[in-house]
Parts: C-alpha cells; sequence; structure tokens
C-alpha cells in the first residue's frame, strides 16, 4: 500500500506533463504537416525567414516561390511558415 503511495505523485506529474507539453506539441506537429501537405501551385505563403510569395513549382521538398513580377526563388518545404490568406 505504501509503494502505491509514493508512485501517485510520480503518476500524476507524469499525467500532467503528458497533458501539458508533449499532447499539445504533438498536435501542432500534426496541423503542420497537414498544411505542408496541402500546398499547391498558387498558393500564396510565407517562410519562417518572413518572406511572402506565391508558389509556382513543386518538386519534392522544393518549392518555387514567386516573390515580385518575373522574380523567383527556390526554398524548402521546411521553410514554409505559413498560409498567407
Amino acid at each position: 500500500m505504501q509503494i502505491l503511495g509514493g508512485l501517485l505523485p510520480f503518476v500524476v506529474m507524469t499525467g500532467l506533463f503528458w497533458f501539458l507539453f508533449i499532447k499539445p506539441q504533438k498536435k501542432r506537429q500534426q496541423e503542420r504537416q497537414e498544411m505542408l501537405d496541402s500546398l499547391a501551385v498558387g498558393t500564396d505563403i510565407v517562410t519562417i525567414g518572413g518572406i511572402k510569395g506565391k508558389i509556382t513549382e513543386i518538386k519534392d521538398d522544393e518549392l518555387s516561390l514567386e516573390i515580385a513580377p518575373e522574380v523567383e526563388i527556390k526554398v524548402s518545404r521546411m521553410a514554409v511558415g505559413r498560409i498567407d490568406d
């Protein structure tokens, strides 16, 4: 019985840690992956560096962005910060 009483604080702390840190982080990772998977040609995005552009081409993990008329750059898919509305 005392062993159970001694383990109870550890079980409670582990549960709190799970619900406060691990679960929300996994949810954010899943949302980000869904956002990256939904990228398509013509989508306006903002990179993590703050560059705004329109996707003109997608090749595996590389995107071509038009950041000004007739000015394109290539960025990694992981460099996408968010979809610009």
